[in-house]
């Protein structure tokens, strides 16, 4: 007799295939969630920051290196060329304006100052001759002079005389003319010796003016022949430290190349580095500001160097106090430069979220505390601490600040303490 066996309802085909089923269905439904639902992430609030957004006072600066420089500097160059003699200090040496650095020689220039020595000493030679025999030549027409005015009296004498005897007879008319004919020719002598004295007197102070200066001149030839040998010493132009000193004993130094430099010490300035594309913005009589010491110091800029050089420009700053005792020369300062004036303005601290939301949006905490959404906003300008931010926040909301690189993509953050 047969026995009838019970069909089974489930087997392992049909199981596999119920299994398989309800994984494509489950998944079918995750991403319907996904795409219809907001995506959450659990986050420790110690790994991330949350800075309150404040109202307050903004200005909007940028962040930029600058370098201590003295206030001064003054380049030493060779003024006449030469062969390194002598140094009288070494580098960094505190100097006094007149100091002596170092002395060159040149032989040929020491030479020409010997030449030129003896040529004003025979060019005074010869002045002092010119002026004896001037002199001279002064004194014999004035004892011309003297006779012709003695001539001339004793012509005017005879005349008279003779004009008188005649009046009574007692002479004949022959002697009165020819008295009369002598006493005309020593006027006209006497004439003619008041201009040769005149004339003499013009030529000698001609002469003596064309002596003294041609005199002079060389003179100047000689003083500045001088001047040049004396600048085979090179000495400090000012009060100051000199440093670059480029010179050793024997070397030999070309007319015009830099031999050093004096840093004049009773001040700094600061030179900064800026991106060119702030060149626009950026003007004399800007400030910017650094902190050292705890204590807060103002620069001014006092010259920009419009030249860019490696998409970078220079300005010059100066201190606008002074300076404490710890800064030194070549030291690196981080200043903040100021791009606008102070504005009151909503205020939300600089972080990392900036790079994958590129401003337009970001993490607010909600009021209690245990999730954060995001919120569309606007920033505007920025500084070294602070985004202005335009809309999308209200003073005293909390945002999260710190990078987003771990959760971009998502919707919402479960914060977990």
């Amino acid at each position: 007799m047969d026995i009838p066996l019970e069909k089974k309802r489930f087997n392992a085909k049909k199981i596999s295939y119920i299994v398989i089923g309800l994984a494509i269905l489950a998944l079918i439904l995750f991403v319907l969630i996904s795409s219809t639902g907001a995506s959450k992430l659990n986050v420790q609030k110690e790994r991330i920051s949350i800075h309150k957004v404040t109202q307050g006072a903004f200005q909007e600066n940028i962040p930029v290196n600058g370098i201590v420089l003295p206030i001064t500097t003054i380049y030493l160059d060779a003024l006449e060329g030469g062969r390194v003699e002598e140094k009288f200090v070494e580098d960094g040496a505190v100097m006094k304006k007149g100091d002596p650095i170092l002395r060159l020689s040149n032989t040929d220039l020491e030479l020409s100052l010997v030449n030129q020595e003896t040529q004003v000493y025979n060019l005074l030679t010869q002045m002092q001759i010119s002026q004896n025999a001037a002199r001279q030549n002064t004194i014999n027409r004035i004892n011309q002079f003297t006779d012709v005015e003695n001539s001339l009296i004793e012509a005017k004498r005879v005349y008279d005389l003779n004009k008188k005897l005649y009046d009574k007879d007692a002479i004949a008319r022959q002697e009165l003319i020819q008295a009369e004919n002598n006493y005309n020719y020593q006027k006209e002598r006497m004439t003619l010796s008041k201009q040769i004295l005149v004339q003499d007197s013009l030529s000698v102070k001609l002469e003596s003016g064309q002596a003294s200066n041609s005199y002079q001149r060389t003179q100047n030839a000689l003083e500045l022949m001088r001047r040049k040998v004396a600048d085979l010493v090179v000495r400090a132009p000012v009060d100051g430290q000199l440093t670059s000193l480029d010179a050793e004993i024997g070397q030999s130094k070309n007319k015009g190349e830099r031999l050093g430099q004096i840093d004049v010490l009773s001040g700094f300035k600061v030179r900064a580095d800026i991106d060119e594309h702030y060149i626009s913005r950026i003007y004399t009589g800007q400030t910017g500001g650094f902190d050292y010491n705890n204590e807060s110091y103002i620069l001014e800029i006092k010259k920009v160097y419009t030249q860019v050089t490696n998409g970078r420009f220079q300005v010059d700053m100066q201190f606008k106090k002074e300076v404490t005792e710890g800064i030194r020369r070549g030291q690196t300062l981080q200043i903040r430069v100021a791009l606008s004036d102070e504005k009151e303005a909503l205020l939300v601290p600089k972080g990392g979220f900036i790079q994958k939301t590129g401003g337009n949006w970001i993490f607010k905490v909600s009021e209690d505390g245990n999730t954060a959404y995001r919120v569309d906003i606007t920033l505007g300008s920025q500084n070294t601490e602070y985004y202005e931010v335009l809309s999308g926040l209200q003073p005293g909301d909390q945002v999260i600040t710190s990078s987003y690189d771990n959760y971009a993509d998502i919707q919402e953050l479960v914060l977990k303490e």
